[in-house]
């Protein structure tokens, strides 16, 4: 499973033209991505065929949130429910850099009906795999995006193998540092079933680049084709 980043509607159909399976909507990527508005949303579901899921991020500080900020976090879930998202994507921890579950719960809670990823939140983890073994309690998240860790994504190859292998029924998504000339080795060493691309695609390899489709669709080939081989 190939997951692009979006912050445009025009990112978003080219993310369809080049063969991926599935966006994640974002605003500031440069911020690490956070909550786009409701009207890129709505323009974004209705463009494409291809599932949506969004961020929902309400600042790029940290991903530690106050009970009024988990409060907006819990209405923008709601709302991009109701604009017909296929998943939201979300990470929150507490103050010892830890899952912060209470603040979890609250959001889950909101999230019946669609799929859930905890994102590279987790990498802010002393120990990811323990994050993995916390989040596989919950049945309602799907996903965690991943890198292993802070650091090299080729370095975290281990921590990866290990997520996945403790993972449970979530879907572990490799990014962050993923590009074309480290994808063969990462999907050959981990065996993850998921794979997350932002800046790799983009021109320039910059947060303001464009989408570069003819980039993205040699990704794409490559990955089905290492797919192939590992089967």
């Amino acid at each position: 499973m190939i997951e692009i980043i979006a912050v445009t509607i025009e990112d978003v159909k080219r993310i369809e033209e080049s063969g991926a399976d599935r966006i994640e909507l974002v605003s500031a990527l440069s911020e690490g991505g956070l909550t786009p508005s409701y009207a890129l949303i709505k323009r974004a579901v209705k463009s494409v065929k291809i599932p949506v899921n969004v961020m929902i991020r309400p600042h790029g500080k940290s991903f530690i949130y106050t009970d009024e900020e988990i409060e907006l976090m819990v209405e923008d879930i709601i709302i991009a429910k109701e604009l017909n998202v296929n998943g939201v994507v979300f990470g929150v921890l507490n103050r010892k850099n830890e899952i912060c579950v209470p603040s979890l719960e609250k959001l889950l809670k909101a999230c019946d009906g669609i799929d859930v990823t905890f994102h590279r939140a987790i990498d802010e983890l002393l120990e990811p795999v323990k994050g993995i073994d916390i989040l596989a309690n919950y049945g309602e998240i799907k996903n965690v995006l991943s890198s292993g860790g802070k650091g090299d994504i080729l370095k975290n190859i281990p921590v990866i193998k290990n997520m996945v292998e403790k993972s449970k029924h979530i879907n572990v998504i490799v990014g962050g540092g993923l590009n074309i000339k480290n994808i063969k080795d990462i999907m050959e060493k981990t065996k993850a079933p998921a794979y997350h691309f932002g800046t790799a695609v983009r021109n320039d390899k910059s947060v303001f680049g464009e989408i570069n489709i003819d980039s993205l669709k040699i990704l794409t080939n490559t990955i089905s084709k290492q797919k192939s081989v590992t089967k």
